[in-house]
């Protein structure tokens, strides 16, 4: 079918019309002039499970990482900042700990935590751990292997004697967590009594959760947005295309009301001509229901008996409470979306749980609902799990990831090359030896295979040296300790089996779905199995 596309701009969004050859035009509205159409590869949506749009009627997004991108820059440094505060002044360790500093690049998602053995790994989807650091020291193949290797029952790697990094805002902690072991290593005298790695790790949560309780943290992102966030214009196109196209949005998120607004007012906010902006609740006309609060993971069970207030938008003030004593639980009539077209029409809620949203926005089916967060566990795990939501995962790194992978196209064959020549080596060599062993040979025939033997090995040492070290360059290419984010040698890392496991869809920023059509229907690569590489169609 021949078709030519003509783009018209207006109102924020790019209304694409695709002319058939029998002059019909359909209309397909996006929000970004792409269209759909060759979208940068850091920026493309990526499919584990098919995903027909048209069956999705609420899409419901979380905040903090996912609407909202935080700045590791500064935004991690100033947790990580608050956190060494908080240890020191408030858990008793030394003040030379106010000293140190924090190198934002060097942690990331996907690492395991030992508390006991103060190690931080990186493994792959085995649960084989492939990458070992005690504290910043590397730990030699023999130790690691000696440690998690040779165990008759393999290892869980899960709490309580392990943590999973596997949220942005751990990273902080991680990297604490290894330089306080480097401490406790070299000054054995100076952390506090009774602390061994363990109990470090448990002062570093606590001293985390502190700067969180006592709002040390959302104070310096109120007073300054833009210095921790990032700014993405395409937000608010997104959220129209997706409401203009007939489905209900929603936002449930832990932070509060007060914070919740301050932060959606600077990404949503109106822009005036001197730059300058207020903060108001105009953010709310993108969405139908607004959920603070939450609890997260445990709002996604129906049988959670947490009650759910009302927000009064100026005062923030819960609406049917009695002097902060909860009142009975409304009643199912309070549940009904205010009229249409109505000022504010959307209500903000505190608390609650998943059955409480399910009634807000009259959905039938679990099925029918897309939710986008960035914790594996705390929003794609379990509303997928427990509910049968389609999810999709915001993975911010996954942007410079898949360029890198596409820039290394070439030193990556390169590697599969060496590899599949030093296995033809080792293969030739063992049958020679087997030959030696268990063959009837005579001197001449032993001696010439014995020769050629000889130089078989030092053509595979040669290759091996050869690969080891172009695979450590193209490693550290990703990332000078942990390499790919998503791989561990051959192997998948274990992120990347989560990820597949649990992410319908998954991408490095919410806003790149303004970059499809919202009846898009995702379609997940082909399988293959190891047998199928060798013969795969052309």
């Amino acid at each position: 079918m021949d078709e030519h596309r003509e783009t018209i701009f207006g109102d924020n969004l790019w209304l694409h019309h695709v002319a058939c050859s029998d002059g019909d035009k359909k209309p397909c509205i996006w929000s970004s002039p792409e269209g759909g159409n060759n979208i940068n590869i850091g920026k493309q949506i990526f499919c584990n499970r098919s995903l027909n749009m048209k069956n999705i009627v609420a899409v419901g997004f979380d905040m903090d990482y996912t609407l909202a991108q935080y700045k590791p820059e500064t935004f991690e440094s100033l947790a990580y900042d608050g956190t060494i505060r908080k240890l020191v002044y408030d858990l008793g360790y030394p003040q030379e700990l106010l000293e140190w500093t924090f190198d934002w690049k060097y942690m990331v998602r996907g690492l395991v935590l030992d508390k006991k053995r103060g190690n931080i790994l990186k493994m792959d989807r085995h649960k084989y751990v492939k990458v070992a650091y005690h504290g910043f020291r590397e730990l030699s193949k023999e130790d690691k292997v000696g440690t998690y290797g040779n165990t008759l029952i393999r290892d869980s790697f899960d709490e309580p004697d392990y943590a999973l990094i596997d949220t942005l805002f751990s990273l902080a902690e991680a990297y604490l967590f290894a330089q306080l072991v480097d401490f406790k290593d070299n000054n054995p005298g100076k952390v506090p009594e009774g602390a061994d790695y363990a109990h470090m790790y448990k002062d570093v949560r606590a001293a985390v959760d502190l700067c969180h309780r006592d709002g040390t943290l959302k104070k310096m992102v109120a007073k300054d947005p833009k210095k921790y966030i990032n700014d993405d214009t395409a937000i608010v196109p997104m959220l129209k295309m997706l409401r203009d196209s007939g489905r209900s949005t929603f936002l449930v998120t832990n932070s509060l009301w007060d914070y919740t607004n301050i932060v959606m007012n600077f990404l949503c906010r109106t822009r005036t001509i001197d730059g300058n902006n207020t903060c108001n609740f105009d953010w709310l006309q993108y969405f139908d229901v607004v959920i603070t609060g939450s609890a997260k993971p445990g709002f996604f069970h129906d049988d959670s008996r947490a009650n759910l207030f009302e927000v009064d938008l100026e005062s923030g003030m819960l609406q049917n409470t009695d002097d902060g004593t909860p009142m009975p639980q409304v009643g199912e009539i309070s549940l009904r979306l205010l009229p249409e077209g109505q000022p504010n029409g959307c209500r903000v809620f505190q608390g609650g749980n998943v059955g409480h949203l399910h009634k807000l926005l009259s959905i039938e089916s679990s099925s029918q609902v897309l939710y986008v967060g960035d914790h594996i566990y705390g929003d794609i795990l379990r509303s997928k799990k427990v509910l049968g939501w389609r999810t999709m995962l915001v993975v911010p790194e996954l942007e410079r990831e898949v360029e890198l992978l596409w820039e290394l196209k070439d030193m990556r064959k390169q590697l599969r090359l060496l590899r599949n020549e030093r296995d033809h080596i080792e293969d030739r060599i063992h049958h020679l030896k087997w030959s030696l062993k268990f063959e009837d040979l005579n001197e001449d025939n032993k001696q010439q295979i014995s020769a050629t033997l000889g130089e078989l090995e030092d053509q595979r040492d040669e290759k091996r040296l050869s690969h080891q070290q172009a695979q450590r360059e193209c490693h550290q290419m990703f990332h000078k300790v942990w390499g790919q984010l998503m791989k561990t040698g051959y192997q998948n890392s274990r992120f990347a089996h989560q990820v597949e496991r649990f992410a319908c869809l998954y991408t490095s920023q919410v806003s790149n779905l303004s970059l499809y059509s919202p009846d898009k229907y995702y379609r997940p690569s082909e399988d293959f199995m190891p047998h199928e590489f060798h013969i795969l169609p052309l």
